[in-house]
């Protein structure tokens, strides 16, 4: 059980614009017969109180989605039970999750509760002081993201003609009729999560999410952030004949796709780039889109695209820094907190919902 791949996302990215949350979309009410929203601020337990029940679940035989920080993803954010209709979510900024149908569906897991305050009141200065500066490391993290967003914007406007357009989309049709027979059944639902994010400890993808969801992966290897177009025609496709989908935005530009899965088919298709390449079990088959570009213009502006992506990657490496200082800061306060945190009562709470969770295991 412990060595099967995990389904792995996030909900949320730090993007040019700033913090880019999909938690809204997390647990649709149809999806939805218990959804835990935890409360309580640094340190008092929630990614541990997450990590218990989810492996409660795992043992128990239970699918788990686990939905990383993007800040730290070291740390959990949410975690969801498919098969239950179930999740825990950390409900706290910058993801504010507040219930549509409390007690009904929803109920706060207040993890405020475990802080000794009496033991921190005389500490309100030092935990004052840990933060200092913080918001600023991320005013500085969006500001470099958004030149580095422009600068790849104009890679794209560059080498995205109306001709490789029209290969994407017969590529696209090509996969569909091989992939996608017809089920004659309405159209199916797209699911919106992130399978990359920019961290405190670099870009990140979670590639290995496809190992758990495909059986079949189509490397997509795509130098210049081309392949959105072919994703969304893709995208469509399947959906139109009756399959859900999966989409997964690029969080330095969320209105483009970066992957797409087709969870009841077993098929992924994963853009690979030279920073991050998809280095998962053995690829189905591999889309080289750089060999679809116009070579007479990849050679004219070869030393603009080479200078472009070398600032480009500078910026979001300036970033990055911005935000392993703000994580530092917050591991500074957290180290603070820990010691006044009743965990044994963190423990006993995770043990409760674990046990309601399993415990109707003949109920539906």
């Amino acid at each position: 059980m412990a060595d099967r791949p995990q389904v792995r996302f996030f909900l949320g990215a730090n993007s040019p614009a700033g913090f880019y949350s999909l938690y809204d979309q997390f647990m649709p009410p149809e999806e939805t017969e218990d959804y835990f929203l935890i409360k309580g601020g640094p340190g008092c337990g929630k990614s541990t109180l997450m990590r218990r029940v989810a492996k409660a679940m795992e043992e128990a035989g239970h699918p788990v989605e686990y939905i990383l920080c993007s800040g730290d993803p070291g740390s959990l954010d949410a975690v969801r039970f498919p098969d239950r209709k179930a999740a825990l979510v950390d409900a706290t900024a910058p993801h504010v999750v507040e219930p549509r149908c409390p007690g009904a569906m929803e109920r706060y897991v207040d993890l405020g509760a475990c802080y000794d305050t009496a033991a921190l009141k005389p500490l309100r200065d030092e935990l004052a002081a840990c933060m200092e500066g913080y918001p600023d490391c991320y005013a500085r993290a969006y500001r470099c993201l958004s030149a580095a967003a422009q600068i790849q914007d104009d890679i794209r406007s560059m080498l995205l003609t109306p001709e490789l357009e029209a290969r994407l989309n017969k590529r696209a049709a090509g996969i569909l009729s091989r992939e996608c027979r017809r089920t004659g059944r309405e159209p199916g639902k797209i699911c919106r999560r992130l399978l990359d994010a920019v961290t405190c400890q670099g870009p990140m993808c979670l590639f290995g999410t496809a190992d758990a969801l495909c059986r079949k992966v189509y490397e997509v290897w795509d130098s210049y952030g081309l392949a959105h177009p072919l994703l969304a025609r893709l995208a469509a496709g399947a959906s139109a004949a009756g399959y859900d989908v999966i989409v997964c935005p690029d969080p330095m530009d969320p209105e483009r796709l970066r992957h797409v899965f087709l969870p009841g088919l077993g098929v992924g298709f994963l853009s690979s780039t030279p920073g991050m390449p998809y280095e998962g079990k053995r690829p189905y088959r591999r889309l080289r889109l750089d060999a679809m570009l116009d070579p007479e213009r990849l050679r004219r502006d070869r030393t603009r695209l080479r200078f472009s992506r070398k600032v480009a990657d500078a910026l979001t490496a300036e970033a990055v820094e911005a935000m392993a200082e703000a994580k530092a800061k917050h591991d500074a306060l957290e180290a603070v907190y820990n010691p006044h945190v009743d965990f044994q009562r963190v423990e006993e709470t995770a043990e409760t919902i674990a046990g309601e969770l399993l415990g109707e295991e003949g109920s539906r």
